[in-house]
């Protein structure tokens, strides 16, 4: 039993070990089929244990290694074909080249999808960043806001809410920037989340309401000009974020996940 090198290459991409059965290697096949089945199971696993942790970068290199794999075996294939066929003849229709492309799907999904969804809990400071990308739709009407950054998301919402009504009241009384009432996401134009403190462990962050005051500036002592300098007028919100071991199959290998642990709205400006 054998195939022509451009069919057992389309087949070991559709299936791994597909293009070593179509040459009549049950043994290789069914290596290589289960090779793809532990491949995935790891890669899913560490994903979905690790993605969003200080150890993001290992489900990423195991999904890259995954599709390297992928297009190996199916070069495997292709090349154990040719050696049976004896001779490289004209390229037929339907190249390997344009077949092989068909990787390039994987490796894009791959490769754009798992920073849409991973590295959100690897540092405060991305942490932070997912927080003020969804604060302004808490005044959207829904039925619950519950982060996974977040331990508590009851605290974090009220907290935050409280800090967006105090900002409300100053757009209405004409403090905040003339088009602060058009959206939410307004409201936080003046509005800087900033870090007070960190640790390998802990951190602090504060949201502040802040004026740009220009101060006098000079470069060489004989160009003179201005810059915006931000100048808190207001604390806002007080969070509190905590680096929380995640094991891995149960095991603690040294993987934390940045979480906000606490959150508290400062009282109202007199």
């Amino acid at each position: 039993m054998t195939a022509s090198p451009g069919a057992a290459l389309r087949r070991a991409i559709l299936l791994w070990g597909a293009g070593d059965l179509a040459l009549g290697d049950r043994g290789a096949a069914l290596g290589w089929l289960l090779a793809e089945a532990i491949g995935l199971v790891l890669v899913v696993l560490a994903a979905m244990s690790l993605a969003n942790t200080t150890w993001y970068l290992l489900p990423f290199l195991l999904g890259a290694g995954f599709i390297g794999l992928w297009g190996y075996q199916a070069v495997r294939a292709f090349r154990r074909a040719e050696r049976r066929q004896g001779a490289i003849g004209p390229t037929p229709r339907g190249s390997p080249a344009a077949a092989m492309a068909w990787l390039t799907l994987p490796i894009l999904l791959w490769g754009t999808g798992f920073w849409l969804i991973g590295a959100e809990g690897t540092s405060p400071s991305a942490v932070l960043d997912r927080f003020v990308g969804d604060w302004p739709s808490l005044q959207e009407p829904r039925a619950g806001w519950d982060p996974a950054f977040a331990t508590d998301a009851g605290e974090l919402q009220q907290a935050a809410s409280a800090a967006l009504a105090e900002l409300a009241v100053q757009c209405r009384a004409g403090e905040l920037n003339t088009d602060c009432g058009q959206a939410p996401v307004n409201l936080l134009r003046d509005v800087r989340v900033s870090l007070s403190g960190e640790t390998a462990e802990s951190a602090t962050a504060v949201a502040e309401l802040v004026d740009y005051v220009k101060h006098p500036t000079s470069v060489l002592w004989v160009l003179q000009g201005t810059e915006l300098v931000p100048v808190s007028r207001q604390v806002l919100l007080r969070l509190e974020l905590r680096a929380a071991p995640v094991p891995l199959l149960g095991l603690e290998l040294g993987a934390r996940r940045w979480q906000i642990v606490s959150a508290s709205a400062a009282p109202s400006a007199p």
